[in-house]
């Protein structure tokens, strides 16, 4: 018998159909499927790297990255030797024989990851011409690339980067001013292998709004569009002055205004450099690979972008709004809204806080949506870490919604506290899945029908 795809199917629950929209987009941004698809192209057959072939890169997806280079290597360039030192975030490594994984702090970066920065920075300054440089990047770079300029130390960069994070700052002015005080990110890393005559090939997994090679990692071998002018106004944005950032930051972002300290890489240093940023992985494919997966659940998927910002909160009062607003007119079929973006939490200074901007914003949504009582959601990140937490995220269903009303738990004393990883906890409703060994930014469905409870 055909199953109807105007109703959701009745085999699997809404608690499935959610998770399994995760899982969807998740593994289309699987680094051992993508990059050996990747490197076909960039080195077809005939035109395999000849000479010295090192590897470098960063990221959440990098280790993983870089075990699913080895292995196509292996298979299809038997005579390359490969050697290089990739970073990751702790618990995100992945099993490599010639390229060393370095494990260190993210999204605050500490002294191993610091001195992996050396390594990357050291030899990359190894090459000669005609080598080919090959980076691994993926979201999380920006932080475990941590080599500050000469004059700042690890410390001060920790602090800088606390400050941003507590400010609420978007994860786009966040880099803009790391790049400026990073010796590798903006294109600092491109412009030490274009010196000494190297080719370079950098694959990227991108975990930001428009994909562009300048913001994911904040652009090690990408030309970057920002300048030291933008980083100092995004600080006065923020009210961070001198109570709250190090006076050695200061003092080199006002000396490269002052024209003392060179610019991140722009477009005019890449002409006739054999520089490449090739884009892997994006938030919009996975949302894409979502939405095929519940149209075979008789849900009709609608992809609202990958660009959806803002503070966590109030973007869950929005697409609360938003359901409401096609209930209100009237659905032919189950809908699923599908939708991607980073949101931000800002966290006041006397809060402490558990869980992150994904289950902030669930509980947001749940909180501002009990005029609709099926409506069913998740939202985890796909890298397979929420914040403060082991879990990815979170979801809800009609089951979710009336067990805390039983137990008397209200979802905005939740939110005043910043402590949603409490909440779903209580439910079983955290979605657990480990490090993913991908990062393509925030997933967010919702499940809407009038038929099934």
């Amino acid at each position: 018998m055909t199953q109807n795809s105007s109703f959701p199917s009745m085999a699997a629950s809404k608690e499935a159909i959610l998770k399994n929209a995760f899982a969807a987009a998740v593994a289309v941004a699987d680094p051992q499927v993508i990059v050996p698809q990747y490197l076909a192209k960039i080195f077809p057959v005939g035109q395999e790297p000849k000479g010295r072939c090192l590897v470098v890169g960063a990221g959440k997806a990098s280790a993983s990255m870089a075990s699913a280079l080895e292995a196509y290597a292996k298979s299809h360039w038997p005579q390359v030797k490969l050697e290089g030192v990739v970073l990751t975030r702790y618990g995100h490594n992945s099993p490599t024989s010639f390229i060393k994984i370095v494990e260190a702090g993210h999204p605050v970066p500490d002294q191993a990851g610091m001195d992996g920065a050396k390594e990357v920075f050291a030899l990359t300054n190894q090459l000669e011409k005609d080598d080919v440089l090959i980076a691994l990047v993926s979201g999380g770079g920006s932080s475990l690339l941590t080599l500050p300029q000469e004059g700042i130390s690890i410390d001060d960069m920790r602090k800088t980067t606390e400050a941003l994070l507590r400010s609420g700052a978007p994860i786009e002015e966040m880099n803009v001013v790391r790049k400026h005080l990073s010796a590798i990110l903006g294109g600092n890393l491109a412009r030490v292998a274009i010196a000494r005559g190297a080719r370079v090939e950098a694959l990227l997994i991108s975990d930001v709004t428009g994909d562009s090679p300048a913001d994911i990692a904040s652009g090690p071998c990408a030309a970057d569009y920002s300048t030291y002018l933008d980083a100092l106004n995004i600080l006065q944005k923020y009210d961070l002055d001198d109570s709250v950032i190090p006076a050695s930051v200061l003092n080199h972002l006002k000396q490269g205004l002052a024209g003392e300290k060179p610019e991140t890489l722009k477009d005019s240093d890449l002409i006739s450099a054999q520089v490449a940023n090739h884009v892997i992985a994006t938030a919009y494919k996975s949302l894409e690979a979502a939405a095929e997966y519940v149209r075979t659940q008789g849900y009709e998927p609608i992809v609202l972008g990958d660009t959806i910002t803002g503070e966590a909160q109030e973007v869950g009062v929005e697409q609360a709004a938003l359901a409401r607003d096609y209930m209100a007119k009237g659905i032919d079929s189950p809908l699923a809204l599908i939708s991607g973006g980073e949101c931000t939490v800002t966290i006041p200074a006397d809060v402490k806080g558990r869980g992150g901007r994904c289950s902030e914003y669930l509980l947001s949504l749940l909180a501002a949506s009990s005029d609709l009582p099926r409506m069913a959601a998740l939202a985890a990140d796909t890298d397979g870490i929420d914040g403060s937490e082991k879990n990815a995220g979170a979801w809800f269903d009609s089951a979710v919604r009336q067990a805390s009303q039983t137990a008397g738990l209200v979802p905005e004393k939740f939110l005043s506290a910043h402590d949603c990883y409490g909440f779903f906890a209580e439910f079983g409703a955290l979605v657990e899945t480990g490090p993913t060994l991908t990062n393509v930014n925030d997933f967010r469905i919702i499940l809407l029908d009038k038929y099934y409870v």
